[in-house]
């Protein structure tokens, strides 16, 4: 069946529910968010993180398997080799969605003592804010000024 959408067109492969396929889990955040703070082993994941073994274990393979994290083999002097889970460049480029979910919290869940972690610029201190602006450089200040259009991946047969 056919359903309409207010875009009048249909988007059959859309690009958030295949961005939430691969990072749409809790644990699966909460990984990435350590390893945008340079959480790199498994068992400083697990520690901060407080995912059960198994579960850490899955998610680490699944970002690995995905291309947003990549093994790097270290070994500590009498141990055995371990790897590391480092950022790609993919990886890196969910930076900004990890931002807007922290800052959509801080808005609307913080206590009344606010946010419990910060984000500032490490040049000069200033606090880091997300915006949103077209291509030409004017600056979008919701839903409402954005229209949505077909994509080259679109397919009006099924409109």
């Amino acid at each position: 069946m056919n359903v309409p959408s207010r875009m009048g067109f249909r988007v059959d492969n859309c690009s958030i529910e295949r961005t939430l396929d691969i990072v749409g889990e809790k644990w699966t955040f909460l990984v990435l968010r350590e390893a945008f703070t340079g959480v790199r082993r498994f068992a400083d994941m697990q520690a901060t993180t407080g995912a059960p073994r198994q579960v850490l274990s899955a998610r680490l393979a699944r970002l690995v398997d995905e291309g947003l994290l990549r093994k790097e083999p270290y070994r500590e002097p009498g141990q055995r080799q371990r790897d590391e889970y480092r950022l790609t460049e993919k990886g890196r480029d969910l930076y900004p969605l990890l931002v807007a979910l922290m800052h959509w919290g801080d808005k609307h869940l913080a206590g009344e003592q606010g946010p419990p972690v910060l984000l500032t610029h490490r040049d000069c201190g200033a606090p880091i804010e997300l915006r949103f602006r077209c291509a030409a450089g004017h600056e979008v200040g919701g839903p409402r000024e954005v229209t949505p259009v077909p994509g080259p991946a679109t397919d009006l047969r099924s409109a």
